[in-house]
This record gives C-alpha cells, structure tokens and sequence, in this order.
C-alpha cells in the first residue's frame, strides 16, 4: 500500500467522481484509476461502484474510509513534525536533575527555549548521581545537572557552572532560629539529618568526623520533600544548599566555621550528535553569569540569615 493510492482514494471518496478527483490530484486520470486498481487488490476488493455520472462507495469502502483516513493523517503529520524538527521550530528536551538540584535554576531558560521553538517537548528526569549518569549512558539524557559525579566515565563531559555554600536548615521554632550565625560546637546535641541522593554527604560527614562528632546519630533520608517534611516537623537540623529554596517557613542559619562547599556541573556525552534544543540550553547555561548570581547571594546570607536565599535567573 503507497500513500499516494491512499491519496486518492480519500480524494475520490470526496467528489464521488473519478475525473474531478484526478484534477483535484493534478494526476492523469489513469494514473488515478491505476493507483485504485492497485489498492483495491491490496485490500481484496472493491472499493468504489463506477457508476455514472458519480462513484459510490462499496460496504468494503465505507470500511476502509476511517482507517485509511486516519492512515493518511497520521502520515501527513509525521512528514510535517519531521519538516518542523529538521528546520528547528519544534524539538524535545530531555534533562537529568540530580535529586539535590532546584529546578528553578533553570526554569527561566526553559522558558525561553520555548519562545525559540515553536513546540518544545520537555522530559524532566530526577534521580542520585549515579542515576543522572545512568540517563546519560542510555541516551535517556542529553543533558544533566548535577553535583560531583565520582563514576568515571570516558564519555562524561562536564562544565562547572557554579560553585556554592550551604546553610543549616531549621524549623523557626527551633533555638538556634532566632541567632544570625552559629558555629559547629552549636550543633553537638542536635539530631542531623542527611540525604543520601547528596553529592556532598560524605565530605559533609568527613568534615563532622574531622570535629569529633558522632555520625552515628543522623536521620537518613533519600527524597528531599521527605527531607523539608521532617524539617518543618522540628525533626532535626539540616545542611542545605544555598540555591535549594526550600519552605519559606525554614529558618536558614549560617554555620561559620563550616568550610562546606559544592560544584554545580553541567553534564554531557562527548561524541553524542545534540538536538538543537539541548544545544541552546547548553549554550545559555554555560554563558550564564552564575557567579555573579552566587555572589550577591551569599552576600544576601551573611547580611540576614532570616532572609530568602534564592538564586535569581535572568
């Protein structure tokens, strides 16, 4: 079956007449009738009475009529999804968040891919560092962000974007809530609690260590709602991020003799063929001034440790 005997037989199914439907076509009419003929032997009969001055459809035409339809449709809007792709005005986006990543650093720039491209298809992937790297082995990911991946891989390109700080998340009726800074001797008696989606736990822990603290007795969580939800509950103290927004309801408390820092990368597969939407990202993410961003937020933290610390995107 070719599309262009379908083509035709939607064409003569309109007009009921074999000349106007060739016209309508810009065929010869026997081309037209050929193409019919040719059909009707696929399908094992006939499709059209030829009767005079109109054809009628046969019972086995009138059954073909919404399937061959929806044949032709869906074949004319592959073609023209594939014309749109070729030419940029409509592409996917498939991106890996390692689990301790704010979407909202990059949510601006989502946006204004979506005002270069017509229709931009967007896939979100979330998951550990190993997880993040996993996408991007299976081609799940063109791109992620992440913290440090310790896996090596001879594939794995990256370019840091950043480079921050973290804060001690507490619930505001806690007491270290109503201080602006506290220090590690502060945090001997509290309850820590970490993520084990967290790139940098184990250099927070190596730094604990390092303290004499006990880090036997943490909460261990793995999702980070589940880690604000305990929070918020007054469950424990946390180390957080500077970019992670968390509630509002969070007190946010500069620790300041932690020398507790991460990377931001952003994430690639060297060799792999980009779609053109993930190569605008890359390019808007890499020339982003993330540490001018950083700077005044740090500086915002150390000024009032009760205010919101975000990481404003152009």
């Amino acid at each position: 079956m070719e599309m262009h005997q379908v083509r035709y037989f939607l064409a003569v199914a309109r007009e009921l007449n074999f000349t106007r439907a060739a016209e309508e076509c810009n065929v010869a009419q026997p081309s037209l009738t050929r193409a019919i003929r040719q059909l009707e032997g696929e399908l094992g009969g006939d499709l059209f009475r030829r009767e005079r001055p109109q054809a009628q459809l046969t019972e086995l035409g009138q059954r073909m009529l919404p399937h061959l339809r929806q044949c032709y449709d869906s074949a004319m809007n592959a073609r023209s999804l594939a014309a749109a792709i070729k030419k940029g005005e409509v592409g996917s986006l498939r991106l890996a968040l390692s689990s301790t990543i704010d979407p909202g650093l990059v949510t601006s720039h989502v946006v204004e891919l979506g005002k270069l491209f017509n229709s931009l298809d967007l896939k979100l992937l979330r998951g550990s560092a190993s997880e993040v790297l996993d996408y991007l082995k299976k081609g799940e990911a063109e791109l992620a962000i992440a913290g440090p991946i310790e896996e090596e891989w001879d594939r794995l390109d990256r370019w840091a974007l950043f480079t921050e700080g973290f804060y001690l998340g507490l619930t505001a009726e806690h007491a270290l809530a109503q201080v602006p800074t506290a220090t590690l001797d502060d945090l001997r008696q509290e309850r820590l609690m970490i993520s084990t989606d967290c790139e940098s736990t184990e250099g927070l822990l190596a730094l604990l260590r390092a303290q004499n603290f006990d880090v036997t007795r943490f909460h261990e969580v793995s999702a980070e709602p589940d880690l604000f939800s305990l929070l918020e509950a007054g469950f424990g103290v946390a180390f957080v991020p500077h970019s992670t927004q968390g509630p509002p309801c969070l007190r946010r408390i500069e620790i300041v003799d932690m020398d507790l820092q991460r990377t931001v990368y952003l994430y690639g597969v060297a060799g792999r063929q980009r779609t053109a939407v993930a190569g605008a990202l890359m390019k808007m993410l890499r020339a982003y001034d993330w540490s001018s961003a950083g700077g005044a937020e740090r500086a915002s933290l150390n000024a009032a440790s009760k205010s919101s610390i975000a990481m404003r995107l152009r």
